[in-house]
């Protein structure tokens, strides 16, 4: 039996609520075929001024021992990314290769 919309309780319900509103042509997680053009330039950010984060400081010193470099303690987040992104290309951990 079928219970009209509305009249499903918890999580399910509010699935099919959610379900019945949504475009169903948009999905989550899929490869977009824009989704290249989402990148921006890390000196857009805008957050890209804030101090580099925990993650980035532990993986840029990370990189920059394997690539023999020393880098100031002190970038920002915009400045952290494309460092790593330099090393990673440096050091052979690209994305790309």
């Amino acid at each position: 039996m079928s219970r009209p919309i509305g009249s499903t309780s918890g999580i399910a319900g509010t699935i099919e609520r959610m379900s019945d509103t949504n475009d169903s042509s948009e999905t989550l997680g899929a490869v977009r075929p824009d989704a290249g053009s989402a990148e921006k330039d890390p000196s857009d950010w805008v957050t890209g001024d804030e101090p580099m984060t925990g993650a980035q400081r532990s993986y840029l010193d990370t990189l920059a021992r394997e690539a023999g470099e020393e880098i100031s303690a002190d970038v920002t987040k915009a400045e952290a990314s494309q460092h790593i992104e330099r090393l990673q290309e440096k050091t052979g951990r690209s994305n790309d290769s």
